[in-house]
């Protein structure tokens, strides 16, 4: 038996280990092509059946995923964000402030619009304030990171692992972000603190002169339906409609318009990352069938004695070694190990989200970040990085760990 899965258990670990680091030497492929085709290889070598890989897909998550994107590109169109970064320049008079408004709402649009896309859409934004008042960008870079990704926690829809232990959780959106939100809010204030302790001469004083940022255009009928849109969605969300059909709602409502050509919109979805998702599905359901999983939660058990820090510390570790997204399709299982399933999958999405801020390879939105300030000669380096994010890190996950064992 152990001898006819081989040739699946190689398909996997070389999928899994080109997943996490993103790419493979000497070839143009990325996370959602790796992901693709190992799936499609796995069936190829009947590893798992077409059948049973397209009944693997989660179609809620893809659904969900897919609906979430329609929302930001159609912020991303009526000018929202630029109108947020006006705004926080208009305010921010100090280093101080600037950092504070940039880690509160980098945090906090994570939290609705997805961490990915918000460090997508900023990153450029910061390196223009930066440089336009003269100022090391490197901390406002590390703060963006870092309040995405811990904010992004408050909710089943802040990350794409959020939103897949809400698929699997059945945990409904008010729930989750009661439990989450609090932890969340800690997170940023950690992030603030450490990284003016950090860069102490970037923040001892100075006031910054009056700034404009470039002139932009504001679509105000698209803002308001977006708004509008968004409000309702999260008011359905709040009565416990399903989060995708909340999410497909929205997504529809600002899809009927006048305005704006379907074309506009679909070319900003990143459909990678959907082919992403469904070739992990697949890949992760196959670990299953051959019977892997199971011999790999043997060799991850750690018995401290605390089921949440077991948890937490499991969590950790697997979203540094294969990124966060196939730690939790790759652990799932796990939860019916714990007595308290609930506080579980909070734990889960807790810590392999604070995780995503040890390392720069820790989340895409790191990557985002550090990709997008190289186009600009901003180096953002790994130990840099480090510097800042490790710390952040185990104050926010020990913060999770207290949090949550007062409920369990």
């Amino acid at each position: 038996m152990l001898q006819s899965i081989w040739p699946a258990i190689i398909v996997i670990s070389v999928t899994i280990i080109g997943v996490s680091l993103g790419r493979y030497p000497f070839l143009r492929m990325n996370r959602a092509t790796i992901a693709f085709v190992g799936a499609v290889v796995l069936i190829i070598i009947n590893a798992i059946s077409t059948e049973k890989a397209y009944q693997a897909v989660d179609l809620n998550t893809i659904v969900l995923l897919f609906s979430i994107m329609v929302l930001n590109v159609n912020f991303r169109l009526c000018g929202f964000f630029n109108l947020v970064s006006k705004s926080i320049l208009k305010f921010a008079r100090t280093p101080q402030r600037l950092l504070g408004y940039l880690i509160f709402f980098s945090g906090f649009l994570s939290a609705l619009f997805l961490n990915d896309t918000i460090v997508l859409v900023f990153t450029p934004i910061v390196l223009e304030i930066t440089t336009l008042l003269k100022r090391n960008p490197l901390p406002y870079l590390l703060a963006l990171a870092t309040a995405a990704n811990v904010g992004s926690v408050a909710t089943i829809i802040g990350n794409p692992q959020n939103i897949l232990i809400g698929s699997f959780s059945g945990i409904s959106f008010a729930e989750f972000t009661l439990y989450l939100l609090p932890i969340a809010s800690l997170g940023l204030i950690v992030i603030w603190i450490f990284i003016r302790l950090l860069y102490k001469t970037e923040f001892s004083n100075g006031k910054f002169d009056a700034i404009e940022l470039p002139e932009f255009r504001i679509f105000r009928p698209l803002l308001k339906k977006s708004i509008i849109a968004s409000i309702l969605m999260l008011a359905a969300l709040f009565i416990g409609v399903p989060t995708a059909l909340a999410a497909m709602g929205a997504a529809s409502l600002l899809l009927i318009t006048r305005r704006i050509k379907p074309e506009r919109v679909f070319i900003e979805i990143d459909w990678s990352l959907l082919v992403f998702f469904s070739g992990l599905f697949v890949v992760t359901r196959t670990i299953e069938t051959i019977g892997v999983s199971e011999h790999l939660i043997d060799f991850l058990k750690i018995n401290s004695g605390n089921e949440i820090l077991d948890l937490t510390i499991i969590s950790t570790i697997s979203s540094n070694l294969i990124s966060n997204v196939p730690a939790v399709l790759l652990l799932r299982n796990v939860i019916t190990a714990f007595s308290n399933t609930k506080i579980a999958w909070l734990t889960m999405a807790m810590a392999t989200t604070f995780a995503g801020n040890l390392t720069l390879l820790g989340s895409v939105a790191n990557l985002i970040v550090a990709e997008s300030a190289k186009k600009r000669n901003v180096i953002l380096s790994f130990g840099e990085y480090l510097r800042a994010g490790a710390p952040i890190t185990i104050v926010t996950i020990m913060m999770g760990v207290l949090w949550l064992s007062i409920f369990y």
